[in-house]
C-alpha cells in the first residue's frame, strides 16, 4: 500500500538523496529512524527539474525498498552554485588579512542574497591580525544596516553561536567567503559534532583549498519551537560572474542595496542611474556620509557590468 511522507533533502550525490523526515518511522529492525535514502522519480528529469539540497519534498513509499521523491514543494529560492534551495541566512565571511579582503566580492554576495530574499550576516575573521582595520570594515556594513560580527583568535565565537541559537529555528544557513578564511574551522569550534573537513592555506598564494565537494545540511540545536535549524556545508559560492549569468537586471540592482531604499524615487531625474547625476538622492547621502562610499563604489562597478551586457552574454 502506498504511503506518503514529507521531509527535507539534506544531501544529494549522483542522483541519490538523503532525506530528513518530518516525523520518524519504524525501520526494518523495529526501531525508529528519521532519515531515508532514495532516488527521485524520472519525471523530474523529463521536466528538466532537479531536486536540490534544502528542498522540502514529498516521499512515496510503496514498500520498504521502493521509496522515491514524488513531489518538490514550492521553493523560497534556489541557487546555481552551490546548488541548493530554501536558504534563509547567508553568513558572508571575509578575513582582515591572509587573504586580503575583496569588498567587491562581499557586495556581490550580499546583492545576490538580497535579491533572493536571503538575510546576509557579515562575519569578519582574523581580526586579531589588524583590530583597527577590522573595526573600520565592520563600520561600513553596520552603517549599511547589516548584522556584523568580528571574529579573532580566541574571541567572537559566542556571538555567532547565540545568533544561530536565537535566529535559525527551522531555517537553513550557509557560509560564503574566500577559501582560507576559516569557515569550517569556525563551525567546528562552535559545533564540534559537525567535524567538518578543513583545508590548509597554500603558502605560495595565501589561499585555501576547497575541501567540501557536495552540499550537505547539518542539524544544529536552536532555542525555538522546532528546536533545530540547518547549517549547510558547501563547496563554496563560486559563481559570481555578473557578465555571463543573470542574477537580476540592471534596474533591479539598486533594490539589492538596502541602505539605498529610503532614497529611491527622491532623485531630481526620474531615470536617475544613481552613478553621477546632479540631484541624485543616493549620491547626496554618500556625500553626507549617510551611505558608505565603498558600498556606492561597488554599486557603480556592478551596474557598469550589467549595463554593458548583451543578450548573447546571458545564461
Amino acid at each position: 500500500m502506498e504511503k506518503y511522507l514529507s521531509g527535507r533533502i539534506i544531501r544529494g550525490v549522483g542522483g541519490n538523496y538523503d532525506i530528513l523526515l518530518d516525523s520518524p518511522i519504524e525501520n526494518e529492525n523495529g526501531g525508529l529512524t528519521d532519515t531515508l535514502s532514495c532516488r527521485a522519480r524520472g519525471l523530474f528529469r523529463h521536466d528538466g527539474e532537479t531536486p536540490l539540497v534544502g528542498d522540502r519534498i514529498k516521499l512515496r513509499l510503496d514498500t520498504a525498498e521502493n521509496v522515491m521523491i514524488s513531489d518538490i514543494y514550492d521553493r523560497k529560492n534556489s541557487l546555481i552554485r552551490p546548488p541548493m534551495a530554501n536558504l534563509d541566512v547567508l553568513f558572508v565571511m571575509f578575513a582582515v588579512k591572509k587573504p586580503e579582503p575583496s569588498l567587491m566580492t562581499v557586495d556581490k554576495l550580499i546583492s545576490i542574497a538580497e535579491n533572493k530574499k536571503i538575510e546576509p550576516v557579515i562575519i569578519i575573521t582574523k581580526a586579531d591580525l589588524d583590530p583597527e582595520k577590522a573595526e573600520k570594515l565592520a563600520a561600513i556594513y553596520k552603517k549599511s544596516g547589516f548584522t556584523v560580527m568580528i571574529q579573532g583568535e580566541g574571541y567572537g565565537c559566542n556571538e555567532l553561536y547565540d545568533y544561530i541559537c536565537k535566529n535559525l529555528d527551522n531555517k537553513v544557513a550557509a557560509f560564503a567567503g574566500a577559501s582560507g578564511i576559516g569557515k569550517s574551522t569556525l563551525l567546528n569550534r562552535i559545533f564540534p559534532d559537525l567535524m567538518l573537513e578543513t583545508g590548509e592555506i597554500s603558502r605560495k598564494i595565501a589561499r585555501g583549498k576547497h575541501t567540501t565537494r557536495c552540499v550537505s545540511l547539518y542539524s544544529v540545536k536552536t532555542q525555538g519551537t522546532i528546536g533545530h535549524g540547518f547549517i549547510a556545508d558547501t563547496p563554496g559560492f563560486g559563481l559570481l560572474d555578473f557578465e555571463r549569468f543573470d542574477f537580476f537586471t540592471n534596474d533591479e540592482l539598486v533594490y539589492t542595496y538596502r541602505e539605498f531604499a529610503e532614497h529611491i524615487g527622491k532623485c531630481r531625474y526620474t531615470k536617475c542611474s544613481h552613478t553621477k547625476e546632479d540631484g541624485c538622492s543616493i549620491i547626496e547621502a554618500v556625500n553626507r556620509g549617510d551611505i558608505p562610499k565603498e558600498r556606492h563604489e561597488s554599486f557603480v562597478e556592478i551596474r557598469n557590468v550589467l549595463k554593458n551586457k548583451h543578450d548573447w552574454d546571458k545564461k
